[in-house]
């Protein structure tokens, strides 16, 4: 049988560079279009199906049951990963496993949300009727409300829709990045629902650097003693010694509340070094009103302070007095620089 495509391998007159990034190109802007059909089906119909899923979530005492096969299935893991670590408990069964014995995890008190976007999975079979049986809520994300699925579901966040980036319109490419958003949507919906804030979500993820980032200030700061402070009164003479004994390269000036009014840094020392340094008070070398951080600020945005500022060290100050100090090593031992 003649071949009647081109050979693009054989054709020497193709930029297969071009071919890749026009192919690239067209893959996103698919996806795109697919992310703005679920954006506008937001504002026309599904907006409803939305909020009732929201609230059937939030209200219910047990988890959310996260089931799929195939790159629905992948998807959902992802899904079930992500409203776990913010907040709203729930974990994935494999629609396969389910019939063979995984239903044992679902309880009457869960919430089931099943992904499949035709809505004929078979292997959804056995988890759809436990839900039926057990009066189990079911949540179908599906682009077939008229489906197994979608008849079955108690509600039906239905998607539109969409064309696959495939250029066969086989492989899942959009279907499943609509479905990955529509999730996404509800798990930050569900978070910002709880009030759930950065401290919750440290919980839920001390390792790593994450885990590093959201550290705050009053976990990892020297205290005390270690503090390098001096009243504005004091003589350099002895301002310089401690400095030096203290070793984070700066110096802290207070007044007579004890406020933190100035700091002094080796930039500070070498600016005075020539105009008799030693026979002046910190006051008078001191920088005044420098930055500083409360102790409830993040590890992360420690760091971006002193590289902005490009600082090795930084107050921790509570009502205008110093409590602590954090040097750039200290967010280096915890992994976050």
């Amino acid at each position: 049988m003649t071949n009647l495509l081109p050979d693009p391998i054989a054709d020497e007159d193709v930029d297969m560079t071009s071919l890749c990034l026009v192919s690239a190109e067209r893959t996103l802007e698919t996806e795109i279009a697919g992310l703005s059909a679920v954006r506008a089906a937001l504002k026309n119909g599904l907006a409803g199906p939305f909020q009732q899923t929201f609230d059937l979530i939030r209200n219910s005492k047990g988890r959310v049951i996260v089931t799929g096969v195939g790159k629905s299935g992948h998807i959902g893991v992802k899904l079930a990963a992500s409203m776990a670590s913010t907040g709203t408990p729930a974990f994935f069964v494999h629609a396969s496993e389910a019939s063979h014995g995984d239903l044992g995890m679902i309880t009457e008190s869960d919430v089931v949300l099943a992904l499949s976007w035709s809505g004929e999975t078979q292997e959804l079979a056995s988890i759809v009727s436990y839900t039926r049986r057990f009066k189990v809520p079911l949540v179908a994300i599906t682009s077939r409300q008229d489906s197994t699925l979608g008849r079955s579901a108690d509600l039906v966040l239905k998607l539109p829709s969409v064309a696959e980036a495939c250029p066969h319109g086989l492989a899942p490419t959009t279907s499943a990045l609509i479905q990955l958003a529509i999730g996404d949507a509800l798990a930050v919906a569900l978070l910002e629902g709880r009030g759930f804030t950065a401290q919750d979500f440290r919980v839920f993820h001390p390792g790593g650097k994450l885990g590093a980032s959201l550290k705050t200030a009053k976990d990892i700061m020297h205290s005390g003693d270690r503090m390098p402070l001096v009243p504005a009164s004091t003589p350099m003479s002895e301002g310089i010694v401690l400095m030096t004994q203290k070793g984070f390269g700066v110096l802290g000036v207070t007044d007579e509340l004890k406020q933190l009014i100035g700091v002094i840094t080796d930039g500070d020392l070498r600016r005075h070094v020539s105009s008799n340094l030693l026979e002046k008070t910190a006051g008078e070398i001191m920088t005044p009103a420098p930055k500083s951080v409360s102790p409830s600020t993040l590890s992360a945005s420690i760091l971006e302070l002193v590289n902005s500022l490009a600082i090795t060290s930084v107050f921790v100050v509570s009502d205008g007095r110093p409590v602590g100090i954090v040097h750039l090593h200290d967010l280096l031992r915890i992994g976050a620089a």
